[in-house]
């Protein structure tokens, strides 16, 4: 099956969404656990996240068949605003400056990285055009 760029990109879209899904569900779990086997066993949301995580894991290993992992991994890398914001709605935790200048520079730095590979592919196919 061949996988196109846009496909790939919307696989590692899903990935990163999945993997949000299972650190929240990882903190939901650590919450509840208690330091037993059976209490690690039952877990059921300890479970969700380790499921979730290795889906995310197998559509992250997809994706990266169809695009180019400098592309890729930073739209993963999003995961990390999407675990702030969802620990904020789900945990109540507390948005400090440093945690919003962390989240503003890591959607400037994956802007920033998409933008050169946006350019450098212009640049390329203006170069052969020629």
């Amino acid at each position: 099956m061949k996988i196109t760029k846009r496909m790939a990109i919307f696989i590692i879209i899903l990935s990163t969404f999945l993997n949000t899904f299972a650190e929240v569900s990882y903190k939901l779990g650590a919450n509840k656990l208690e330091l037993n086997v059976i209490s690690i066993i039952t877990n059921y949301s300890l479970f969700l996240g380790l499921t979730a995580y290795g889906v995310s894991a197998c559509l992250l290993i997809i994706a990266l068949r169809g695009g180019k992992l400098s592309v890729l991994y930073p739209i993963f890398a999003t995961g990390y605003v999407w675990v702030t914001l969802t620990s904020i709605y789900f945990f109540h935790e507390v948005l400090s400056l440093y945690k919003i200048f962390g989240v503003l520079f890591i959607i400037l730095g994956i802007s920033l990285i998409n933008y050169n590979n946006q350019t450098n592919h212009n640049n390329l196919s203006n170069k052969v055009l020629q």
